[in-house]
């Protein structure tokens, strides 16, 4: 896929993020307020992190975009990495406030929201788990950690809404049947929306960073560009090769061995014709290649 048709994808993708997220914000949090539920609220506090969060994403895959420059001689690519990062950060601020504004409702006098926050809750399950779907399975095929990361966003959105909707219920129900203890079941759900959060906060974190700190791909991932190389003319052997993930594209370092005969000249042809053809591949965007006279022993 060329490289602008997978920005323009990733785009429309983030900036569907930031719409979405402005939508349920507003309704979640209007809602909310009107029937005096905590755990809506909250959940209308995540949304608006999430906002945030897409529109961090969208600045960071902007900025990936960016072709080599002479300080970025590898590219812009973990700008992405570094946008789920931010996305990471967000969340864990998010999740520790829905958590204390939840946990200081239990020493107060509670009463039963009302029940058009059942609705509310309801509409953000079926959007959020839309929004995932579609921005895990194009993040996927586009590699963006950004959008993967957002994509997981938008599931603990599915989760905490989930919970908010079993707070609120048996809230209701507390207050139908006068039972008393049933009435923090509201609070109690902000409470596991925070959890769901961190938790959220804590995986999109932990696998952006290990994307951001030149993660080498596993030997099982490399072999096709193995078997590439072995089909290039005058390549005795891959004395070594790391493949490390750049964002959404993957840069090259290989060393080969030609015939100690050759001239400088045949070399250096050899090794072109190596880079060529890896970076005719989808992932592979730049290729340095280090030729060894071949030593059979």
């Amino acid at each position: 896929m060329e490289g602008d048709q997978r920005f323009r994808k990733v785009q429309i993708a983030a900036a569907a993020g930031i719409a979405g997220n402005l939508l349920l914000a507003a309704i979640k949090g209007i809602i909310g307020f009107i029937s005096g539920s905590k755990a809506l609220l909250a959940d209308a506090a995540m949304s608006v992190s999430d906002v945030a969060g897409s529109i961090v994403v969208l600045l960071g895959i902007r900025l990936a975009k960016k072709p080599p420059d002479e300080d970025h001689p590898y590219g812009h690519g973990k700008a992405e990495s570094i946008a789920a990062v931010i996305v990471a950060v967000l969340l864990t601020l998010v999740g520790f406030e829905i958590g204390k504004t939840s946990i200081e409702a239990f020493f107060k006098p509670v009463k039963a929201p009302q029940a058009i926050a059942i609705a509310a809750a309801v509409t953000a399950i079926i959007i959020k788990e839309l929004m995932f779907q579609y921005n895990y399975r194009l993040g996927k095929r586009l590699k963006s950690d950004a959008l993967i990361a957002n994509a997981h966003d938008h599931r603990s959105d599915v989760f905490a809404s989930l919970a908010a909707l079993l707070g609120i219920s048996a809230a209701l129900i507390g207050s139908k049947f006068e039972i008393g203890w049933l009435l923090y079941a509201d609070p109690f759900a902000g409470a596991a929306v925070s959890v769901l959060v961190l938790y959220t906060a804590w995986k999109v974190g932990r696998e952006a960073l290990h994307a951001s700190l030149d993660h080498v791909l596993h030997e099982e991932e490399t072999e096709e560009m193995k078997k590439t190389i072995r089909t290039i003319d005058g390549v005795k052997r891959i004395d070594q090769l790391h493949a490390r993930e750049h964002g959404h594209y993957v840069i090259v370092d290989v060393k080969i061995s030609v015939d100690a005969s050759l001239t400088v000249k045949e070399g250096h042809d050899i090794a072109r014709h190596v880079r060529n053809a890896l970076i005719e591949t989808e992932e592979v965007q730049n290729v340095f290649v280090h030729v060894n006279p071949f030593n059979s022993q």
